[in-house]
């Protein structure tokens, strides 16, 4: 089986799997790591306009919130509200292109690691939370030490993945005006989008969505067709890997 076609029945499974109705609990981990990728999204591009990121919550059910402040104009706000939504696609695409480079991958989850305790000591505020992305922490630093390459790029492709489609796991709330974070009911993403700008709610949800496919099917072609892929698909003859 090659690269892309491994990447492309992941991308298949997951998707799919999130939108059954006990698809979230089947993946619970892809969806909490899904959720902490969206929370912080919105926190990055908080900080990138100006606001402040004041702190981020990931509840059991699946749901979480990231909390900023700041006096920034419309447009910033919108780019708040798309930063939920955008920002982990862009982050999944990137760690798809650092997994053209196997020798990179261990490193890329070892950073990973670092990250997440550093998003855990500046702005995780709930203990199931901190357990969660600690866990990860520690898992990441594991593989990044333990894995050799092929299995680390494995690992990758799979949080690359989930980054990318972490808006699918409830294909609705791209459409919905309102969302479900632990039994409160909140404006959605692109509800807030529309309030701030103009044009309906589902409009700006759509062309997320379809912004997001486009990068997400850009990133996985970029890292199948990459070094390790053509290795893979054109192996050396048996003499010629046992001379090497």
């Amino acid at each position: 089986m090659t690269p892309f076609l491994r990447l492309i029945i992941s991308v298949v499974v997951i998707a799919g799997l999130w939108q059954l109705p006990y698809g979230r609990q089947i993946l619970y981990p892809l969806t909490l790591l899904a959720t902490l990728a969206h929370e912080l999204g919105h926190g990055i591009a908080a900080l990138a306009v100006g606001a402040q990121f004041e702190s981020l919550v990931l509840h059991p059910d699946g749901s979480g919130l990231a909390r900023w402040s700041g006096s920034v104009g419309p447009l910033a706000q919108a780019l708040i509200a798309a930063g939920g939504l955008l920002g982990p696609t862009l982050a999944g695409v990137l760690l798809l292109a650092v997994s053209r480079w196997p020798r990179y991958v261990p490193k890329a989850l070892g950073l990973l690691a670092v990250i997440a305790v550093a998003v855990a000591l500046l702005w995780v505020r709930n203990l199931f939370g901190l357990a969660f992305i600690l866990a990860l922490a520690v898992a990441l630093a594991l593989g990044s030490r333990w894995l050799g390459a092929a299995a680390a790029a494995q690992v990758l492709n799979l949080l690359a993945v989930t980054l990318c489609l972490s808006l699918y796991q409830d294909l609705g709330y791209m459409f919905s005006a309102t969302a479900t974070v632990a039994g409160a009911t909140l404006p959605s993403d692109s509800a807030a989008i529309a309030a701030a700008l103009w044009l309906p709610y589902w409009f700006w949800g759509a062309l997320i969505a379809l912004t997001a496919l486009v990068a997400m099917l850009a990133g996985v072609w970029f890292s199948a067709s990459g070094p390790a892929a053509a290795s893979s698909s054109n192996p050396l003859p048996e003499n010629a890997r046992k001379s090497a």
